[in-house]
């Protein structure tokens, strides 16, 4: 084993930078005193005189235009908050010998006319400190604020009405707090909460994700050898997804070349259908192990589906195809719905000719259909009203909609009639002639900025295995050479991108 490879180096410092980190908090909680503080900001200075310069302000009200002694009045709103890690008693005030009053504000060159007091939520009590008796009272440019004990995060206001004419000039409040402070705040908002994680919390944060992504990257491409796929003799049956059975058939063919014994069967007639067989055939193995049999599914499996084990594989692209008569090359999400809502029936709705939509879709074993109900309706589509397709069965039914068995049926159906839409997986449908793509919201599917993009038409491939099957076995065999071996080749040939590399990795894990 090499102990010093770079891996192994990533892995020791991020643990050591756990240790620290934890170690530096501990020590902090002990050893630092906690601060207690009084934090103050302005959150409206404003002229409500006519006679007032506006100064920084971008409004005048002139409230007071016919009254001349306050013609330059303002108005200030004046925030006064506990933002330390204490609570604040009134015996933390450090007035001396009679002084009732705690804090003091000072509004250099205005003369206060009238103050009103609001508190935060829940906070009542505090208003029983505003009384002259306390502590509260103005004479010129000053206010002087009685010793109100706050608890952390509790705050009140002082709306005060000033003239002078002076907006924007300097507003301070100054006082003493016992092993404290009052200070101007820092916050960026009024009533802005205060942020969940610390500067410190935030620098630990970025620190380790730095070294659990590096060693990540390391792990990921410190080899770029394929594993050695592991042979076994037998017959395996791959069914599921319509829309994956294309890479299926030619990484199945590339495997029974390269293992001797081995055959594997490809089978696709649907996610959902694929999925309930591996189900129906693992139950009826009972004790006698997983079956031989992997499932593809377009999307992750039903919750009810307990014994079923999942590998992500890859992730696949999906798009919308209209018939060639419709110019249309984008429409927007919302536009998407209302078709298939029934709230648009007819291309010229939506700037194109004057030909009735013709939604031709797949079956409900379809995974293509549940990821485009999941992915981009948000809602399923409307019940089918038409077997050919142009002819509307149910009378009452807002919208033409047939139901086809796969993306082979689907896609010359579009092409041949004038006014349909329809759906398939990426690579499909590009070279047929008689319909093209849709982009949706302006972007347009690619493998290549997959990433990077809000393409909502995508979803990831899951093979499914009833239990975990025995890593000696065929299907263990078939699902690494897919999975992480040279069978991820061909997954790129067809337009798929798989989990197993860096970018793969990313949205394999979060989607």
């Amino acid at each position: 084993m090499e102990w010093f490879s770079p891996e192994n180096v990533v892995a020791v410092l991020t643990a050591v930078l756990g240790v620290l980190a934890s170690v530096g908090v501990l020590w902090y909680e002990r050893r630092v005193p906690r601060r207690k503080r009084i934090g103050y900001r302005v959150q409206m200075d404003t002229p409500i005189g006519s006679g007032v310069s506006p100064g920084r302000a971008n409004v005048r009200l002139g409230l007071f235009s016919e009254t001349a002694e306050m013609s330059d009045a303002t108005l200030v709103l004046l925030r006064i908050e506990n933002d330390g890690s204490q609570s604040i008693a009134q015996d933390d005030y450090t007035g001396r010998g009679e002084q009732l009053h705690g804090l003091t504000a000072e509004f250099t060159g205005r003369t206060v006319r009238g103050i009103a007091v609001t508190h935060s939520a829940g906070a009542d009590h505090l208003m029983e400190h505003f009384t002259p008796a306390a502590g509260m009272r103005h004479s010129g440019s000053l206010i002087r604020l009685p010793r109100v004990p706050l608890n952390r995060n509790e705050h009140f206001k002082l709306l005060v009405l000033l003239t002078g004419s002076h907006v924007g000039s300097p507003i301070k409040i100054t006082g003493g707090i016992r092993d404290g402070k009052v200070a101007t705040n820092k916050a960026a908002r009024p009533d802005e909460k205060p942020p969940l994680f610390g500067p410190a919390a935030r620098l630990i944060t970025v620190a380790l994700t730095v070294c659990v992504v590096t060693l990540a990257a390391i792990i990921l491409v410190r080899d770029d050898t394929p594993p050695p796929i592991e042979c076994a003799p037998g017959t395996l049956t791959v069914t599921g997804s319509t829309a994956f059975g294309p890479v299926l058939e030619e990484v199945a063919q590339k495997f029974e070349d390269k293992c001797e014994g081995a055959t594997i069967d490809v089978d696709p007639h649907g996610s959902n259908a694929g999925i309930r067989q591996l189900d129906s055939d693992g139950a009826e193995a009972g004790n006698s192990g997983s079956p031989a049999l992997i499932a593809f599914s377009d999307g992750p499996k039903p919750d009810g589906y307990t014994e079923l084990r999942e590998t992500r594989v890859a992730v696949s692209l999906f798009h919308l195809v209209v018939n060639d008569r419709v110019p249309v090359r984008n429409l927007s999400l919302d536009a998407i719905r209302k078709i298939y809502r029934g709230e648009i029936l007819n291309w010229k709705e939506l700037g194109g000719p004057d030909l009735r939509i013709l939604l031709v879709s797949r079956d409900a074993n379809s995974g293509t259909r549940e990821v485009f109900q999941r992915r981009v309706l948000g809602r399923n589509e409307p019940a089918q009203s038409s077997r050919d397709c142009v002819t509307k069965d149910d009378a009452q039914a807002r919208v033409i909609r047939c139901e086809l068995d796969s993306t082979e049926q689907v896609l010359p159906r579009v092409a041949e009639l004038d006014g349909a839409i329809g759906y398939s997986e990426l690579r499909n449908g590009k070279d047929l002639n008689g319909l093209h793509q849709i982009a949706i919201d302006g972007t347009a599917p690619s493998v290549d900025t997959i990433d990077s993009t809000a393409y909502p038409f995508r979803e990831i491939e899951y093979a499914y295995t009833y239990g975990r099957p025995p890593a000696d076995s065929l299907a263990s065999g078939f699902l690494g050479y897919l999975s992480r071996g040279s069978g991820q080749d061909v997954v790129r040939t067809h337009g798929h991108l798989p989990c197993a590399t860096p970018k793969g990795l990313r949205i394999c894990g979060t989607d």
